[in-house]
């Protein structure tokens, strides 16, 4: 693990790969050595901006995400994107087409893209894409661009490992998220409002005043500088308005560092990742037990068959964990 990380950070792009293969295993041997990586990549001290999109399912993300990184590194800026794919709940594959997508910015010296299946994780990202984040980070990367598998209330999740949440939004789209655009937009820093060109521009101009205005109505969050957050047009088709869309997330993220908010953040995050991560390894170890697997196939045995309610069974599975405990 120390000759990868020695790797990782020199810049090479198969140890890279190779070292986000190894995060996103579920092997016990991999996670064992994933955990002694991420430890020795701590040593090189590098840190990068990390973005957060996410969006409704037809307002071109992977079209934005490649003109903005297109951008970024003709600013010479190193920009990696952590793709997250939907995966089947029959079969539990992933298409992983996001390269494909995206082959101007695949094919940049300065880029990176990985597509990851999202698994049977909630939140729109996989459950390892944070790990993969301090991987790329560790690896010189300005800029981490971390695409969600879609835009819902549980999409939020990240929010929670990244530095600045950037919502895409449709014109004319507003009600398309009406049933999420409370809590998505609760944390959302920055609204962009893409397809602002040719017939679409008018509509785009009216969703940015819509949104805008319900912006001005949300209470003010203490992590927040004056104007934010705030509704903006961009158009990734034409590439207008990417520039101004960058100067915005900068001057947010300075603000925030300069106030000692980033830290903080990162801080509340690392916790929150802490107690996710052991809350899983609980669960993962309870249901390697053989009693408790023969429990929970009793119990839903039951339950689908009509004799116990949901609750109560899970409330007898519980209270037998207790007593053994």
């Amino acid at each position: 693990m120390q000759d990868l990380g020695k790797r990782i950070i020199a810049g090479e792009r198969r140890a890279l790969a190779k070292a986000i293969t190894l995060v996103e295993s579920d092997r016990a041997d991999h996670q064992a050595q994933a955990a002694a990586l991420l430890t020795e990549l701590k040593s090189a001290g590098r840190s990068a901006l990390r973005i957060g999109l996410s969006g409704t399912p037809g307002v071109g993300k992977s079209t934005f995400i490649e003109a903005f990184g297109c951008y970024l590194t003709g600013l010479g800026k190193r920009v990696a994107v952590l793709a997250v794919d939907p995966s089947s709940s029959r079969s539990g594959g992933s298409i992983l087409g996001d390269k494909t997508r995206m082959e101007r910015l695949s094919r940049d010296p300065l880029a990176y893209i990985r597509p990851s299946p999202a698994g049977r994780q909630l939140g729109g990202v996989a459950r390892r894409t944070r790990e993969a984040a301090d991987i790329c980070e560790a690896a010189g990367f300005d800029v981490i661009l971390i695409e969600t598998v879609g835009v819902g209330q549980s999409e939020t999740v990240v929010a929670e490992m990244t530095d600045v949440f950037v919502l895409l939004l449709a014109p004319a789209g507003g009600d398309e998220l009406q049933g999420v655009k409370r809590g998505i937009m609760e944390i959302a820093d920055l609204i962009l409002i893409n397809k602002a060109d040719g017939a679409l521009k008018p509509a785009a101009t009216r969703t940015c005043a819509d949104y805008a205005g319900a912006l001005h109505l949300l209470r003010k969050r203490a992590h927040d500088p004056a104007g934010f957050p705030l509704a903006a047009m961009v158009s990734a088709l034409e590439e207008d308005g990417l520039a101004e869309a960058w100067q915005n997330i900068e001057a947010l993220d300075a603000w925030r560092a300069e106030e000692g908010h980033r830290a903080a953040r990162r801080a509340a995050q690392a916790r929150h990742w802490f107690e996710a991560d052991l809350k899983q390894g609980l669960l993962d170890h309870l249901t390697r037990s053989p009693e408790v697997s023969a429990a929970l196939q009793t119990m839903g045995a039951e339950v689908a068959a009509g004799r116990r309610s949901p609750r109560d069974a899970a409330s007898a599975v519980l209270e037998a964990l207790r007593r053994k405990a």
